[in-house]
C-alpha cells in the first residue's frame, strides 16, 4: 500500500508541523498556509481512488461444493488529474492483488496498470506516453476490472497494460481514432515462449493497435472497434505475428442495456497461452505455433429502478490449434469454453456508485477427441458463487 502510505503519511505530517508551530512560535499573527489556493485549485483537478471488489467466494467443482473464503478479489489505487491548465494530464493506478514483480522488458512492476503522462495537442488531439490500456475495444474490457466477476479467455490471458505510445484524434463529437505504438509483451521472448525451432526474437517487439469509437442515433447505439498487430518473432527472415480483432457494439435504452462483443486473435506463435497450456512438455516442450481463439460475449443489464439491477452475461471461447497431425481427431479445436454469470446488484445510495451483488460465475469446459485421449484432457465445470460489495471510493 505505498501509495495510501504516503498520502497518510503527507497528512499526518503536515498536522504535525502545525501543531509544533502552534505550540513554540505565538508571535507569528498571520502565519502562511500549508496548502495556499493556488495548491488547493490544483488539488480540485486531481482524483484519488480506491477500487475495490470484495466478497465471500463460494467454490464448486462438478457441481459439488468444494470450499468457501472471504476475499479482497480486486483493490486498485488509482490516482489522476489535469494539471497547467488542463493541457497535461496524467493517471497512475497500481493493482494490491498481485504480485509486484519487476518486468523483464518495461522495467515496471506487474502490479502496475497504468502509469502515463499526456498532453493535449488541441481540443481534438492529445499525445499520451507511458504504461496504458492496449486501446482493443470490446466492451468486456472497456469495463471497470473491479466490475467483472470473471472474464473470457482472451483478455483474461492477455498483457492488457503495455509501454508506448498512444495518439488520439477526436474528429467529431461522436467519433474518436487513436493509433498506439507498444512494447508486445512485459517479459521477454524466452519467458513467454521459451525455445521455439527456427524461430528468434524480433529486434523490436512491438504491436500496433488502431482502435475506433463511434456513437449514433443521440448516444444510443456505440461502438468500440480495434485491430491489433503485434510482431513476436522472425522465422526464416520472416516476420512472426500476432492479429487480434476486437468489435464491441451497445445499444442502451431507459431500461435497458445491450452489448456484444466479437473477438478473434490468430497467433503464429501462442501469445494467449490456453492451447500451449493444454499440451504436456512430452508433447510439446514449448509455446504452440499457428493457433487462434474466436469469442462471443454477451451482456443484458435491466434496471428494474434507480436501487435494482439484473444482469446476465453469455460467452464462449474456442481454441484452435492447427498443427494437429492426427487425422482421427474430432477436429483441431482443442477446447471449448462457455461461460454464464447471472447477478443481482443493489445499489443503497442515490447517485453513488456503492452496489452490494450476488452473482453465480458458471464455466464448462469441453475437449475434443484429441484432447482427451492425446492430451489428458477431461471436461469439467469450475463455477462459484459471489455476494460482495463493489465500489470506486472517491478519497480526494
Amino acid at each position: 500500500m505505498k501509495g495510501f502510505t504516503v498520502l497518510l503519511l503527507c497528512f499526518v505530517s503536515a498536522k504535525l508541523c502545525a501543531q509544533q508551530d502552534k505550540q513554540s512560535d505565538t508571535s507569528v499573527n498571520h502565519p502562511v498556509p500549508l496548502i495556499t489556493a493556488t495548491k488547493a485549485d490544483l488539488l480540485n483537478n486531481v482524483d484519488v481512488i480506491v477500487n475495490t471488489q470484495v466478497a465471500l467466494n463460494n467454490y464448486f467443482k462438478d457441481g459439488k461444493y468444494s470450499s468457501s473464503q472471504f476475499a479482497v478479489n480486486q483493490f486498485r489505487l488509482e490516482i489522476k488529474g489535469k494539471i497547467f491548465k488542463d493541457k497535461v494530464y496524467f493517471r497512475f493506478r497500481d493493482r494490491y492483488t498481485k504480485d509486484p514483480e519487476t518486468q523483464s522488458v518495461d522495467h515496471i512492476s506487474s502490479s502496475t496498470d497504468l502509469a502515463f503522462v499526456g498532453y493535449n495537442l488541441s481540443d481534438r488531439t492529445s499525445i499520451t506516453v507511458g504504461k496504458m490500456c492496449a486501446a482493443w475495444g470490446g466492451y468486456e474490457f472497456d469495463m471497470n476490472p473491479i466490475d467483472i466477476y470473471e472474464y473470457n479467455d482472451i483478455v483474461e490471458n492477455a498483457d492488457n497494460f503495455l509501454t508506448g505510445v498512444q495518439f488520439t484524434w477526436m474528429a467529431s463529437p461522436d467519433h474518436t481514432l487513436s493509433a498506439q505504438i507498444l512494447n508486445s509483451r512485459t517479459k521477454t521472448y524466452t519467458e513467454l515462449y521459451e525455445n521455439v525451432p527456427e524461430m528468434e526474437e524480433a529486434k523490436f517487439p512491438a504491436a500496433y493497435v488502431a482502435s475506433w469509437n463511434g456513437s449514433f442515433l443521440e448516444g444510443k447505439f456505440q461502438t468500440l472497434w480495434s485491430f491489433s498487430v503485434f510482431q513476436e518473432a522472425n522465422k526464416n527472415d520472416k516476420p512472426v505475428n500476432m492479429y487480434y480483432t476486437a468489435i464491441g457494439n451497445q445499444f442502451r435504452s431507459k431500461n435497458w442495456l445491450l452489448q456484444y462483443d466479437f473477438k478473434w486473435s490468430s497467433e503464429e506463435l501462442d501469445r494467449t497461452g490456453v492451447v500451449s497450456s493444454l499440451i504436456p512438455e512430452n508433447v510439446l516442450g514449448h509455446a504452440a505455433q499457428h493457433v487462434d481463439y474466436k469469442e462471443h460475449w454477451l451482456r443484458i443489464v435491466y434496471s428494474a429502478n434507480q436501487q435494482w439491477k439484473l444482469s446476465a452475461i453469455g460467452m464462449v471461447s474456442n481454441a484452435r490449434w492447427k498443427d494437429i497431425t492426427d487425422q482421427t481427431a474430432s477436429s483441431k479445436t482443442l477446447r471449448t469454453s462457455w461461460g454464464v454469470i447471472p447477478s443481482v446488484e443493489f445499489y443503497p445510495i442515490e447517485n453513488y456508485n456503492l452496489k452490494f451483488f450476488a452473482t453465480y460465475v458458471g464455466r464448462y469446459l469441453k475437449y475434443n477427441s484429441y484432447s482427451k485421449t492425446t492430451l489428458g484432457q477431461t471436461n469439467n465445470n469450475p463455477s462459484r458463487f459471489m455476494i460482495g460489495i463493489i465500489s470506486p471510493l472517491l478519497i480526494l
